[in-house]
């Protein structure tokens, strides 16, 4: 049997149970390292589960930044020097992409604290993580606060994207779980994924297909 939350037993929740309890409830969500520098070349790396697509062409991608409360490194840095990177998580350094969450002070490279290998490609503004089997370089384009809450909406633009030729199909589609990209739940949870199927295009009337 469900248990009924209503909002006024939401709003007396404990904090941190609500919390959880409320990051957790969209589902799994899309994770990448963010990785920027700012203009004197001091380089920052930080994990964000809350990264979006939001059209193919042009091709963008969405991120929420959290309220500018305490200094935002990482949105100071896309600010200033207008480009940054996303970087798909896999096993074999979770650990260490969710110790980036961490508040390291300005002056500290998350890439030196947790272990992980800044990776500059010619010609592009921001540093890539060279574990990533998935690696998205962004122009800044747009940046909006959210009244309602206070967050962030940034949109950036893909520049270019570096992905082993063997994850991506001949229509395309890139699949991520041959990359062993990771997807999260929460803010701290961490899942592998398992393919169920891929369907053909929905057409009214017609019987799906596994494509």
């Amino acid at each position: 049997m469900r248990q009924r939350y209503s909002l006024s037993q939401i709003v007396d929740l404990e904090s941190r149970f609500r919390t959880n309890f409320i990051n957790s409830l969209t589902g799994f969500k899309s994770l990448a390292l963010v990785g920027t520098v700012d203009a004197a070349q001091q380089t920052n790396l930080a994990v964000f589960s809350q990264i979006f697509h939001l059209g193919a062409n042009p091709a963008l991608i969405g991120m929420i930044v959290r309220p500018d409360v305490s200094p935002r490194h990482t949105l100071e840095n896309i600010e200033q020097v207008g480009y940054y990177t996303l970087n798909h998580v896999t096993a074999d350094f979770y650990q260490k992409a969710h110790q980036t969450a961490a508040r390291y002070a300005k002056e500290v490279s998350e890439f030196e604290a947790v272990g992980l290998t800044p990776e500059w490609k010619a010609d592009f503004a921001a540093p890539f993580v060279a574990e990533s089997q998935v690696q998205i370089g962004l122009k800044l384009e747009e940046k909006h606060e959210l009244l309602i809450n206070g967050t962030i909406l940034v949109i950036g633009s893909i520049q270019e994207v570096f992905v082993a030729q063997q994850y991506v199909g001949i229509d395309g589609f890139v699949d991520l779980e041959q990359a062993g990209s990771l997807t999260s739940s929460g803010l701290d949870s961490y899942h592998k994924t398992q393919k169920i199927a891929r369907l053909s295009y929905a057409k009214p009337y017609q019987p799906l297909k596994e494509v």
